[in-house]
């Protein structure tokens, strides 16, 4: 039975096999990887998986496609969570985990933070998302591209825009160009923020009033004789600060007091 894509869940299905297979080229599954696969959908990415690995996991929200696959599939090469990514708790799964998908683009910035949480249980994730999302994600100071989720991204992975994805790659067809995104998490921090949570707070102030100054952005934090201390240009904006001083901000505040 023809499976027909659901808006609530942000179904566009990947059907071109030739980026099916730069994709997977991409992943270079190994025979023992613990591999996770986010919104398997009608079994692009799945079939190919399945075949290289010992088994697949995958998280599936939609339970008729979850009936699909488990007619489809043997139940020792695969289990799926018929769940919310959103929701699920990764760090169930064991470590190493090599995390894949085609994310839905209304959910996929929540999504990435909610990843971001089980950096520790990860070696690696491949992404397929809106070409902007991970234009955002891998965006440098002093580009437009360049705001809080590629700051909270970057502090935790190191980012690899891979390849272009046309529209008329999925069925049915997106309005939006998408791509696909390399997340490996860091191991070695060049500056690691003393207070995280503190970390998100300033990120999220200083690009909530992107166009405002940092100096009107972070006023709740620092003083004029902060942005001396610290060496930054009350003047200037979010997108011009890179992480590190992101970073060195926390870490000023979180000594300071």
């Amino acid at each position: 039975m023809r499976h027909k894509a659901r808006k609530r869940f942000g179904q566009n299905f990947l059907i071109d096999q030739s980026i099916i297979a730069k994709i997977i080229a991409e992943i270079h599954p190994q025979k023992n990887d613990r591999i996770i696969e986010i919104g398997p959908g009608l079994g692009a990415l799945t079939k190919s998986l399945i075949r290289m690995v010992d088994h697949l996991d995958v998280i599936e929200i939609d339970r008729d496609i979850a009936a699909r696959l488990h007619d489809e599939f043997a139940r020792d090469k695969l289990t799926i969570y018929t769940s919310d990514a959103l929701r699920f708790d990764f760090a169930s799964l064991g470590n190493n985990l090599r995390i894949v998908g085609n994310l839905p683009y209304n959910i996929s910035t929540p999504l990435l933070f909610h990843l971001s949480q089980f950096k520790e249980h990860v070696f690696d994730m491949h992404f397929m998302l809106q070409k902007e999302v991970v234009e955002r994600m891998v965006g440098a100071p002093d580009s437009s591209n360049y705001g809080r989720l590629s700051v909270m991204l970057q502090y935790r992975f190191d980012m690899e825009y891979i390849l272009d994805v046309p529209p008329e790659s999925f069925s049915p067809m997106p309005k939006v160009e998408s791509a696909v995104v390399r997340m490996t998490p860091k191991t070695k921090f060049i500056i690691k923020a003393a207070n995280e949570d503190l970390f998100s707070q300033i990120v999220s102030a200083a690009f909530s009033l992107r166009r405002k100054t940092l100096r009107n952005a972070l006023y709740h934090y620092l003083k004029a004789e902060d942005f001396i201390a610290l060496e930054i240009d009350s003047r200037a904006r979010a997108e011009n600060l890179p992480l590190e001083k992101f970073v060195a901000i926390t870490n000023y505040l979180s000594h300071k007091d």
